[in-house]
Protein backbone atom coordinates (compact mmCIF):
# COMPACT_ATOMS: atom_id res chain seq x y z
CA UNK A 1 0.00 0.00 0.00
CA UNK A 2 3.00 2.60 0.62
CA UNK A 3 4.07 2.21 -2.96
CA UNK A 4 0.59 4.02 -3.85
CA UNK A 5 0.54 6.97 -2.00
CA UNK A 6 4.16 8.02 -3.07
CA UNK A 7 4.33 11.73 -4.82
CA UNK A 8 5.81 12.95 -6.96
CA UNK A 9 9.34 14.71 -5.92
CA UNK A 10 12.72 16.31 -7.45
CA UNK A 11 16.14 17.60 -7.41
CA UNK A 12 17.46 20.41 -8.30
CA UNK A 13 20.84 21.59 -8.86
CA UNK A 14 22.39 25.18 -8.10
CA UNK A 15 23.33 24.53 -11.66
CA UNK A 16 19.55 24.44 -13.07
CA UNK A 17 19.89 20.65 -13.66
CA UNK A 18 16.61 18.21 -12.19
CA UNK A 19 16.26 14.78 -11.68
CA UNK A 20 13.00 13.50 -10.80
CA UNK A 21 12.09 10.82 -8.27
CA UNK A 22 9.03 10.07 -5.44
CA UNK A 23 9.21 10.60 -1.86
CA UNK A 24 9.60 8.05 0.41
CA UNK A 25 6.00 7.00 2.23
CA UNK A 26 4.42 9.60 0.60
CA UNK A 27 5.52 12.47 2.27
CA UNK A 28 5.66 16.03 1.40
CA UNK A 29 8.13 18.09 2.19
CA UNK A 30 11.34 19.98 1.04
CA UNK A 31 14.62 20.20 2.08
CA UNK A 32 18.00 22.57 1.20
CA UNK A 33 22.01 21.40 0.93
CA UNK A 34 24.97 20.87 -0.41
CA UNK A 35 24.15 17.49 -2.09
CA UNK A 36 26.96 14.69 -2.00
CA UNK A 37 27.13 10.86 -2.30
CA UNK A 38 28.70 8.20 -0.58
CA UNK A 39 29.70 4.98 -2.03
CA UNK A 40 29.31 2.65 0.86
CA UNK A 41 27.25 -0.24 0.51
CA UNK A 42 26.44 -0.85 3.85
CA UNK A 43 26.45 1.68 7.09
CA UNK A 44 23.47 3.77 5.93
CA UNK A 45 22.24 4.49 9.58
CA UNK A 46 25.86 5.62 10.73
CA UNK A 47 26.33 7.88 8.11
CA UNK A 48 22.58 9.46 8.30
CA UNK A 49 23.63 10.55 12.07
CA UNK A 50 26.73 11.49 11.74
CA UNK A 51 27.40 15.01 12.49
CA UNK A 52 30.06 15.96 9.47
CA UNK A 53 27.29 15.30 7.35
CA UNK A 54 25.35 18.54 8.87
CA UNK A 55 23.91 20.70 6.10
CA UNK A 56 24.63 18.19 3.15
CA UNK A 57 22.01 15.97 0.89
CA UNK A 58 22.79 12.44 0.94
CA UNK A 59 23.02 10.60 -2.52
CA UNK A 60 23.82 7.07 -1.48
CA UNK A 61 25.35 5.23 -4.21
CA UNK A 62 24.02 1.73 -3.23
CA UNK A 63 21.11 0.72 -5.34
CA UNK A 64 19.03 -0.76 -1.78
CA UNK A 65 18.64 1.41 0.90
CA UNK A 66 16.90 0.03 4.22
CA UNK A 67 17.11 -3.69 3.57
CA UNK A 68 18.15 -4.48 7.30
CA UNK A 69 16.39 -1.80 9.12
CA UNK A 70 17.85 0.34 11.91
CA UNK A 71 19.55 -0.70 15.23
CA UNK A 72 20.08 1.21 18.30
CA UNK A 73 23.50 0.92 18.95
CA UNK A 74 24.54 1.92 15.18
CA UNK A 75 23.67 5.82 15.78
CA UNK A 76 27.03 8.09 15.32
CA UNK A 77 25.22 11.40 17.58
CA UNK A 78 21.77 11.96 18.88
CA UNK A 79 19.86 11.77 15.74
CA UNK A 80 19.91 12.20 12.19
CA UNK A 81 22.30 15.35 10.83
CA UNK A 82 22.04 15.48 7.00
CA UNK A 83 19.43 17.48 5.49
CA UNK A 84 17.76 15.27 2.98
CA UNK A 85 18.36 11.60 1.62
CA UNK A 86 18.64 10.42 -2.01
CA UNK A 87 18.32 7.10 -3.30
CA UNK A 88 17.72 4.61 -6.13
CA UNK A 89 15.81 1.82 -4.54
CA UNK A 90 14.12 2.31 -0.90
CA UNK A 91 13.04 -0.92 0.99
CA UNK A 92 10.06 -0.36 3.56
CA UNK A 93 10.14 -4.12 4.44
CA UNK A 94 13.82 -5.21 6.46
CA UNK A 95 14.86 -8.40 7.35
CA UNK A 96 17.16 -8.26 10.17
CA UNK A 97 16.67 -10.02 13.35
CA UNK A 98 18.43 -7.74 15.66
CA UNK A 99 16.57 -4.33 14.03
CA UNK A 100 14.38 -2.16 15.89
CA UNK A 101 12.43 -0.80 13.32
CA UNK A 102 12.23 -0.18 9.64
CA UNK A 103 14.26 2.64 8.38
CA UNK A 104 11.12 4.81 7.24
CA UNK A 105 9.98 4.93 10.92
CA UNK A 106 13.58 6.01 11.52
CA UNK A 107 13.51 8.66 9.34
CA UNK A 108 10.01 9.86 9.80
CA UNK A 109 11.08 9.80 14.10
CA UNK A 110 13.54 12.11 12.59
CA UNK A 111 11.79 14.24 10.35
CA UNK A 112 13.87 13.59 7.79
CA UNK A 113 12.83 14.25 4.13
CA UNK A 114 13.59 11.65 1.34
CA UNK A 115 13.38 10.53 -1.91
CA UNK A 116 13.91 7.67 -4.02
CA UNK A 117 13.35 6.25 -7.52
CA UNK A 118 16.07 8.78 -8.40
CA UNK A 119 18.56 7.71 -11.32
CA UNK A 120 21.44 8.16 -8.70
CA UNK A 121 23.91 6.48 -11.16
CA UNK A 122 23.96 9.59 -13.25
CA UNK A 123 23.51 12.28 -10.27
CA UNK A 124 25.88 10.87 -9.14
CA UNK A 125 28.16 11.18 -12.22
CA UNK A 126 27.16 14.53 -12.96
CA UNK A 127 28.57 15.40 -9.25
CA UNK A 128 31.61 13.78 -9.96
CA UNK A 129 32.06 15.98 -13.11
CA UNK A 130 30.45 19.25 -11.77
CA UNK A 131 31.41 19.38 -8.75
CA UNK A 132 29.80 19.08 -5.11
CA UNK A 133 26.84 22.11 -5.12
CA UNK A 134 23.98 23.10 -3.03
CA UNK A 135 20.69 21.39 -4.29
CA UNK A 136 17.03 21.06 -2.81
CA UNK A 137 15.09 17.78 -3.07
CA UNK A 138 11.22 18.79 -3.11
CA UNK A 139 7.66 17.33 -3.36
CA UNK A 140 6.97 21.18 -5.04
CA UNK A 141 7.20 19.74 -8.35
CA UNK A 142 5.30 22.46 -9.97
CA UNK A 143 6.75 25.27 -8.50
CA UNK A 144 10.87 24.85 -10.01
CA UNK A 145 11.28 29.02 -10.33
CA UNK A 146 10.23 29.24 -6.85
CA UNK A 147 12.52 26.66 -5.82
CA UNK A 148 15.24 28.34 -7.67
CA UNK A 149 14.86 31.41 -5.82
CA UNK A 150 14.43 29.93 -2.77
CA UNK A 151 17.95 27.55 -3.58
CA UNK A 152 19.79 30.89 -4.51
CA UNK A 153 19.88 31.81 -0.74
CA UNK A 154 21.34 28.81 0.67
CA UNK A 155 24.93 29.70 1.78
CA UNK A 156 27.92 27.62 0.02
CA UNK A 157 29.91 25.60 2.12
CA UNK A 158 33.15 27.15 1.20
CA UNK A 159 33.11 29.67 4.49
CA UNK A 160 30.48 27.56 6.71
CA UNK A 161 30.84 26.99 10.00
CA UNK A 162 28.79 24.27 11.26
CA UNK A 163 30.15 23.02 14.29
CA UNK A 164 28.45 24.85 16.69
CA UNK A 165 25.18 23.44 15.10
CA UNK A 166 26.52 19.76 16.08
CA UNK A 167 28.78 20.51 19.43
CA UNK A 168 27.46 19.82 23.19
CA UNK A 169 27.18 22.96 24.82
CA UNK A 170 27.88 21.78 28.22
CA UNK A 171 31.05 19.62 28.71
CA UNK A 172 30.00 16.28 29.47
CA UNK A 173 32.39 12.56 30.64
CA UNK A 174 32.35 9.23 29.16
CA UNK A 175 34.46 6.06 30.40
CA UNK A 176 36.08 5.34 34.08
CA UNK A 177 37.15 8.37 36.29
CA UNK A 178 39.76 5.51 37.73
CA UNK A 179 41.30 5.03 34.16
CA UNK A 180 44.97 5.06 32.95
CA UNK A 181 44.82 8.13 30.92
CA UNK A 182 42.74 11.23 30.84
CA UNK A 183 41.55 12.96 27.22
CA UNK A 184 40.05 16.35 26.69
CA UNK A 185 38.23 16.10 23.51
CA UNK A 186 37.25 19.07 21.78
CA UNK A 187 33.99 18.42 19.80
CA UNK A 188 33.83 19.71 16.36
CA UNK A 189 30.91 17.08 15.62
CA UNK A 190 32.67 14.27 17.29
CA UNK A 191 31.42 10.58 16.60
CA UNK A 192 30.14 8.19 19.06
CA UNK A 193 32.66 5.40 17.93
CA UNK A 194 35.44 7.46 18.46
CA UNK A 195 34.64 8.08 22.22
CA UNK A 196 34.18 4.20 22.46
CA UNK A 197 37.70 3.40 20.97
CA UNK A 198 38.99 5.89 23.62
CA UNK A 199 37.26 4.28 26.47
CA UNK A 200 37.91 0.92 25.27
CA UNK A 201 41.45 1.93 25.93
CA UNK A 202 41.62 2.61 29.14
CA UNK A 203 40.66 6.37 28.46
CA UNK A 204 38.70 8.98 30.86
CA UNK A 205 37.53 11.56 28.35
CA UNK A 206 35.92 14.61 28.76
CA UNK A 207 34.33 16.31 25.92
CA UNK A 208 34.43 20.43 25.72
CA UNK A 209 32.26 22.61 23.44
CA UNK A 210 34.18 23.68 19.91
CA UNK A 211 34.97 26.88 21.06
CA UNK A 212 36.30 25.80 24.62
CA UNK A 213 39.68 27.68 25.31
CA UNK A 214 42.96 26.03 25.94
CA UNK A 215 42.92 26.95 29.74
CA UNK A 216 39.59 25.27 30.61
CA UNK A 217 40.96 22.30 28.50
CA UNK A 218 43.61 21.95 30.64
CA UNK A 219 41.83 22.14 34.02
CA UNK A 220 40.79 18.66 33.63
CA UNK A 221 44.05 17.95 33.56
CA UNK A 222 44.55 15.58 30.76
CA UNK A 223 47.24 13.05 29.52
CA UNK A 224 46.31 14.12 25.98
CA UNK A 225 44.33 16.22 23.56
CA UNK A 226 41.75 14.83 21.03
CA UNK A 227 40.67 16.87 17.85
CA UNK A 228 37.30 15.87 16.52
CA UNK A 229 35.32 15.02 12.67
CA UNK A 230 33.17 17.56 12.18
CA UNK A 231 30.82 19.38 9.41
CA UNK A 232 31.99 22.74 7.26
CA UNK A 233 34.41 24.54 6.48
CA UNK A 234 37.98 24.37 8.86
CA UNK A 235 38.93 28.13 8.23
CA UNK A 236 36.09 29.86 10.32
CA UNK A 237 36.94 27.87 13.51
CA UNK A 238 39.33 30.50 14.55
CA UNK A 239 38.89 29.89 18.14
CA UNK A 240 39.46 26.11 17.88
CA UNK A 241 42.52 26.50 15.74
CA UNK A 242 43.94 28.89 18.18
CA UNK A 243 43.17 26.35 20.70
CA UNK A 244 44.83 24.18 18.65
CA UNK A 245 48.29 26.44 18.54
CA UNK A 246 48.24 26.38 22.50
CA UNK A 247 48.13 22.61 22.91
CA UNK A 248 51.09 22.30 20.57
CA UNK A 249 52.73 25.06 22.67
CA UNK A 250 52.32 23.13 25.60
CA UNK A 251 53.77 20.18 23.91
CA UNK A 252 50.88 17.14 24.89
CA UNK A 253 49.93 15.02 22.84
CA UNK A 254 47.48 15.25 20.46
CA UNK A 255 45.41 13.39 18.23
CA UNK A 256 43.31 14.72 15.01
CA UNK A 257 40.48 13.11 12.66
CA UNK A 258 39.49 14.83 9.80
CA UNK A 259 37.92 18.28 10.77
CA UNK A 260 40.40 18.26 13.55
CA UNK A 261 43.78 16.72 10.95
CA UNK A 262 42.56 20.28 9.14
CA UNK A 263 42.69 21.92 12.31
CA UNK A 264 45.64 21.11 12.69
CA UNK A 265 47.45 21.65 10.24
CA UNK A 266 45.94 25.50 9.92
CA UNK A 267 47.36 25.54 13.84
CA UNK A 268 50.59 25.00 11.68
CA UNK A 269 50.26 27.87 9.07
CA UNK A 270 48.89 25.31 5.86
CA UNK A 271 45.55 26.50 4.69
CA UNK A 272 43.12 24.16 3.35
CA UNK A 273 40.75 24.17 0.72
CA UNK A 274 37.27 23.05 -0.59
CA UNK A 275 37.21 19.86 -2.71
CA UNK A 276 35.66 19.24 -5.96
CA UNK A 277 33.73 16.92 -4.90
CA UNK A 278 35.12 15.16 -1.70
CA UNK A 279 35.84 11.76 -0.37
CA UNK A 280 32.60 9.77 0.70
CA UNK A 281 33.10 5.92 0.97
CA UNK A 282 34.01 3.27 2.84
CA UNK A 283 37.12 1.69 0.81
CA UNK A 284 39.07 4.54 -0.16
CA UNK A 285 42.83 3.52 -0.73
CA UNK A 286 45.37 5.40 1.96
CA UNK A 287 49.43 4.68 1.66
CA UNK A 288 50.95 5.00 4.91
CA UNK A 289 54.10 6.50 3.55
CA UNK A 290 56.34 5.56 7.35
CA UNK A 291 55.57 1.83 7.04
CA UNK A 292 55.04 1.42 3.32
CA UNK A 293 51.61 -0.08 4.03
CA UNK A 294 48.07 0.77 2.44
CA UNK A 295 45.06 0.77 4.41
CA UNK A 296 41.33 0.50 3.81
CA UNK A 297 39.64 3.00 5.04
CA UNK A 298 36.12 4.78 5.52
CA UNK A 299 36.40 8.80 4.72
CA UNK A 300 33.77 11.72 4.84
CA UNK A 301 35.22 15.08 3.82
CA UNK A 302 35.03 18.12 1.76
CA UNK A 303 37.52 20.03 2.21
CA UNK A 304 41.52 18.89 2.40
CA UNK A 305 44.90 20.26 3.12
CA UNK A 306 46.84 21.97 0.99
CA UNK A 307 49.84 19.52 0.16
CA UNK A 308 52.37 21.93 -1.68
CA UNK A 309 52.31 24.20 1.81
CA UNK A 310 52.90 20.90 4.04
CA UNK A 311 55.35 19.35 2.49
CA UNK A 312 57.38 22.88 2.56
CA UNK A 313 56.72 23.05 5.62
CA UNK A 314 59.82 22.47 7.93
CA UNK A 315 57.65 21.25 11.33
CA UNK A 316 55.44 18.70 9.22
CA UNK A 317 55.64 15.89 7.73
CA UNK A 318 52.66 13.75 5.31
CA UNK A 319 52.56 10.36 7.01
CA UNK A 320 49.42 9.23 4.69
CA UNK A 321 48.76 9.42 0.93
CA UNK A 322 44.95 9.13 -0.50
CA UNK A 323 46.33 7.00 -3.28
CA UNK A 324 43.41 7.80 -5.67
CA UNK A 325 44.18 11.32 -5.67
CA UNK A 326 47.26 11.77 -3.43
CA UNK A 327 45.78 14.29 -1.44
CA UNK A 328 47.25 14.56 2.03
CA UNK A 329 45.50 12.15 4.03
CA UNK A 330 48.04 11.92 7.41
CA UNK A 331 50.44 14.67 8.96
CA UNK A 332 52.41 14.29 12.07
CA UNK A 333 54.54 17.37 14.34
CA UNK A 334 58.02 16.23 14.04
CA UNK A 335 59.08 17.86 17.33
CA UNK A 336 55.88 17.19 18.90
CA UNK A 337 53.54 14.34 19.79
CA UNK A 338 50.93 15.39 17.60
CA UNK A 339 49.71 13.74 14.26
CA UNK A 340 46.25 13.51 12.23
CA UNK A 341 44.77 11.67 9.86
CA UNK A 342 42.19 13.12 6.94
CA UNK A 343 40.01 9.77 7.55
CA UNK A 344 38.16 7.57 9.97
CA UNK A 345 40.04 5.34 11.61
CA UNK A 346 37.08 4.45 14.25
CA UNK A 347 34.37 3.52 11.42
CA UNK A 348 36.15 0.04 10.91
CA UNK A 349 33.64 -0.79 8.04
CA UNK A 350 34.75 -4.26 7.79
CA UNK A 351 38.51 -3.95 7.54
CA UNK A 352 40.72 -2.97 10.71
CA UNK A 353 43.36 -1.15 9.08
CA UNK A 354 43.13 2.40 10.53
CA UNK A 355 42.11 1.32 14.51
CA UNK A 356 46.11 0.94 15.28
CA UNK A 357 45.67 5.12 15.35
CA UNK A 358 44.11 4.37 18.74
CA UNK A 359 46.86 2.77 19.99
CA UNK A 360 49.67 5.11 18.79
CA UNK A 361 47.59 7.87 20.33
CA UNK A 362 47.35 5.78 23.74
CA UNK A 363 51.28 4.73 23.88
CA UNK A 364 51.78 8.87 23.28
CA UNK A 365 49.87 9.22 26.29
CA UNK A 366 51.98 7.02 28.30
CA UNK A 367 55.09 8.71 27.52
CA UNK A 368 54.07 12.25 27.84
CA UNK A 369 56.57 12.44 30.59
Amino acid sequence: MKYTKRKDALVLLADGTIFYGKSVGGNQGTAFGEVCFNTGMTGYQEIFTDPSYFGQIMVTANAHIGNYGTHPQEVESDGVKISGLVCRNFSYPFSRVSADQSLEDFLNKNNLFAISEVDTRALVAHIRDNGAQNAVISTRVDEIDALKEELAKVPDMKGLELSSKVSTTEPYTVGNPDAAYRVAALDLGIKKNILRHLVNRDCYVKVFPYNTKFETLKEFNPDGYFLSNGPGDPEPLTEAIETTRAILNEGAPVFGICLGHQILALANGVSTFKMHNGHRGINHPVKNLLTGKGEITSQNHGFAVNREETEAHAELEITHLHLNDNTVAGIRVKSKPAFSVQYHPEASPGPNDATYLFDQYVASLGDKN
